[in-house]
């Protein structure tokens, strides 16, 4: 089965059996091994992708269902300034994360951060419920999304002046 698709912003074409899940096309096929393989059960968050905007588990989704649609990966959310606002934030808290769950972290904060301009705590534990971390207490990553808002704000406030 062919399906094109576009992968962080370039239209792709592939050849693949309609049943293959996204997450193995990323990691085998294209080489886009920044999302990770983990539970594959749409439970750890370590594959979470965009796909349309919505932050979507790539091991539940079948190449069938592609065809057409927006997928970006953390390769293709690291080239924007959205990252960088995320990256400083961590580096600002002093938390690191581990590389298998960073992923999911970072896409599940930038969906946060295009859908929310002040999210409540009960908001950023809902964007975050979905991630299974092990390398960083629960409040430490509440704090780095918190930082991320700070960052926003004050970037958006340094353009109105």
């Amino acid at each position: 089965m062919k399906i094109t698709f576009t992968l962080n912003g370039k239209k792709t074409t592939i050849e693949t059996s309609p049943e293959k899940k996204l997450i193995d096309i990323l990691r085998l096929d294209l080489g886009l091994c920044g999302t990770k393989k983990g539970c594959e059960q749409g439970e750890c968050g370590s594959c979470l992708v965009l796909i349309n905007n919505n932050l979507i588990n790539s091991c539940l989704v079948p190449a069938f269902r592609l065809g057409g649609k927006d997928i970006m990966t953390i390769e293709g959310f690291s080239q924007t300034k959205e990252y960088s606002m995320i990256e400083e934030a961590f580096l600002k808290k002093g938390v690191t994360l581990c590389g298998f769950c960073a992923p999911g972290v970072v896409l599940s904060i930038a969906n946060l951060l295009s859908n929310t301009s002040t999210p409540s705590t009960g908001e950023i534990r809902d964007a975050l419920s979905g991630q299974l971390c092990r390398c960083n207490g629960f409040l430490s990553l509440i704090q780095v999304v918190v930082e991320v808002f700070r960052i926003k704000n004050r970037k958006k406030n340094a353009k109105r002046s």
